[in-house]
């Protein structure tokens, strides 16, 4: 009988009742649920670490903070991860076409295809999605766990435009591993590793999270206001075709600036610039439809 670790957020917005759910849908499909306490404190990877040897593999209940938190532990023990979707945006799991219902995210972990993925890495901190500096780093530093438990995936929005208002270009180095090093003045740099970011914006319009490769956009509007106009084409991973958006593609990258800005890496402030940005081809392996 294999045997699942599964660790839950207790801050999720759907930790509970839904978690029980996935768990039973697991135990039915001959999987044997281990579930230890939550130790007040206690990082996911720690809890990897102190309960991993006791597993066949891994499963977060969570969002992609969660799952950027359980990184470093997964990449060390080489255990697999199950995902079960309860965060605001869950990006990763829709760059992997999982269901975002748990128990639904349940069945696919039962069925047991596995996927290796790359992780990306800033400053040698993991991520999954998108790392970036700019507005989106300052939009990540106000939006509270509270703001996201009360407002959902409305509280981006509400955040998002008052980051917006206030946003001003900052200049910046980007020297990439394959081209020329550029100097840019820009509102938002971002570095993709997964597909998806920000609750289903396309990072680019070909990107695979195990294509080996990151993905880069700067934007350099002069004008914050024409923003808003280019949803679309951020849904659609198409804004590199706009003329004020600078894209690039390679296996890293290193970003400078003047002074020091933080760099927010899925959701949460992890380092700041200078900051070095590298792809580790295959380093996790999810289970996925």
């Amino acid at each position: 009988m294999e045997r699942a670790l599964i660790l839950a957020n207790p801050h999720s917005r759907s930790a509970g009742a839904g978690v029980d759910a996935a768990a039973a849908e697991l135990h039915k499909a001959g999987i044997d649920v281990l579930r230890p306490a939550w130790r007040e404190g206690e990082s996911l990877s720690t809890a990897i670490e102190r309960c991993g040897d006791k597993a066949d593999f891994v499963v977060i209940a969570g969002g992609d903070g969660s799952l950027n938190a359980a990184a470093p532990a997964l990449i060390e023990t080489g255990l697999p991860l199950g995902i079960l979707p309860g965060g605001t945006a869950n990006d990763l799991a829709r760059t992997l076409g999982l269901p975002l219902d748990m128990v639904g995210a349940a069945k696919v972990i039962a069925a047991g295809r596995i996927r290796a993925i790359d992780v990306g890495e800033v400053n040698g901190k993991p991520f999954f999605n998108v790392a970036s500096l700019g507005m989106s780093a300052s939009l990540a530093d106000r939006l509270t766990r509270e703001t996201k438990r009360r407002w959902g995936r409305l509280a981006y929005a509400l955040t998002a435009t008052e980051v917006l208002i206030e946003a001003r270009r900052f200049g910046a180095v980007i020297r990439p591993d394959e081209g020329d090093e550029v100097t840019v003045r820009s509102l938002q740099i971002a570095v993709g590793n997964g597909r998806h970011y920000g609750g289903g914006m396309v990072v680019e319009e070909s990107a695979q999270i195990d294509d080996g490769r990151l993905d880069l956009y700067s934007l350099e509007f002069r004008d914050v206001w024409k923003l808003p106009f280019m949803a679309f084409a951020f849904r659609k991973g198409r804004h590199g075709l706009v003329d004020d958006v600078r894209t690039m593609s390679g296996p890293g990258f290193e970003i400078r600036t003047r002074e020091p800005m933080p760099v927010n890496a899925d959701g949460e402030i992890v380092t700041q610039t200078p900051a070095v940005f590298r792809v580790r081809p295959g380093a996790i392996r999810v289970f996925v439809p």
